[in-house]
């Protein structure tokens, strides 16, 4: 689909920056940080890094890369998780994510489920540093974006610090200088990915360690970001917070972080999102897009609000219908007692 610019106005609204850092940024989640996800956040958080949904290298290099890469401008700074284990691959992948403009290339080493498992990356690439390492150095070597890990603190019972020092000692001397850490372990086998995400107990000193014994390297804390005064508290011990979740349920926390974390300007209102979105969802059904492919991520936006739950309700009832149109994103604002200037 054709990138959709920004309407002037929005960027008046929503000011972009010209140089990302890493102290908020959107956790990776599969079939959750699609594109429309992506721009949906964008308008939430100017300043916050973005995550796409982990694609394979192999569908990278032989895949339809129009359809798998394709991004809006609006969404820089933005990054694209990548899984593999073979390095020639994920270099090819590596650079040919580089040239369709992302900013970053990040490699998946902390996804626990067995299909990831099966193909020989994710989570179980922990107990392979040296295979990590050399991914990273072919990476680096192919493109001059940033080559990052997202991994866990460890893996099965292996569980010990020092496993997890060891690991990103490796990689590191490979020159990679930017590590997100899910403070869990990772069960592979016995766990299913969402338990994976609850049961394992979260343990944040590991990650303050990490930090503490590489302070040359960038740390980034991921898992159980769920109020501003966690992310307050973990951003002052390492050098950023990546929010899984909780970013998705209840966008609005976005606005917040950006406020709080990062001083920046967020929208003046929820409504104010839904007009910035309107210019977007027009040009993306003329394209061809699904409503409800837009509109599922905008479900939460009114939690713990007046009207929220007739605004999810109406989006989740005709959303889906074949042909729904803007029509529907009006009438679940009137159903949600507001009014939206933007109407057309």
């Amino acid at each position: 689909m054709p990138p959709i610019l920004v309407a002037e106005s929005v960027i008046d609204l929503f000011p972009m920056k010209s140089v990302p850092d890493y102290r908020l940024a959107i956790a990776p989640m599969m079939d959750w940080t699609d594109r429309h996800c992506r721009y949906f956040h964008r308008l939430l958080s100017p300043h916050a890094r973005l995550y796409t949904e982990m694609l394979t290298a192999a569908a990278v290099v032989h895949g339809d890369g129009q359809r798998l890469l394709g991004f809006d401008p609006a969404e820089h700074p933005v990054a694209l998780q990548l899984g593999g284990s073979e390095p020639r691959q994920m270099a090819e992948a590596a650079r040919i994510v580089a040239d369709a403009g992302y900013d970053e290339v990040n490699v998946n080493v902390g996804c626990p489920s067995d299909r990831v498992q099966s193909g020989r990356f994710g989570a179980c690439l922990m107990a392979s540093a040296g295979v990590v390492a050399d991914c990273v150095r072919a990476m680096r070597e192919a493109v001059d974006v940033p080559v990052t890990v997202k991994s866990r603190i460890g893996i099965d019972d292996r569980d010990d610090y020092g496993f997890l020092r060891d690991f990103v000692t490796v990689v590191a001397e490979a020159g990679c200088r930017v590590f997100m850490v899910h403070a869990r372990n990772a069960i592979l086998e016995g766990l299913s990915p969402k338990q994976n995400r609850e049961v394992p107990p979260l343990r944040y000193e590991f990650v303050h360690r990490l930090k503490s014994e590489f302070p040359e390297l960038t740390i980034v804390l991921n898992g159980g970001i769920r109020t501003l005064d966690i992310a307050r508290r973990q951003s002052a011990l390492v050098d950023g917070v990546m929010i899984g979740r909780e970013a998705y349920h209840n966008p609005w926390f976005l606005a917040e972080a950006e406020a709080h974390l990062l001083g920046g300007r967020p929208p003046p209102s929820r409504l104010a999102v839904v007009e910035a979105m309107l210019p977007y969802i027009d040009a993306q059904l003329s394209a061809g897009a699904r409503l409800h492919s837009i509109t599922r991520h905008m479900l939460g936006l009114f939690a713990g609000q007046a009207g929220a739950r007739a605004w999810r309700r109406t989006l989740s009832e005709r959303a889906t219908a074949p042909g729904a149109g803007m029509d529907v994103v009006h009438a679940a604002l009137e159903a949600a007692g507001m009014a939206c200037a933007g109407r057309s």
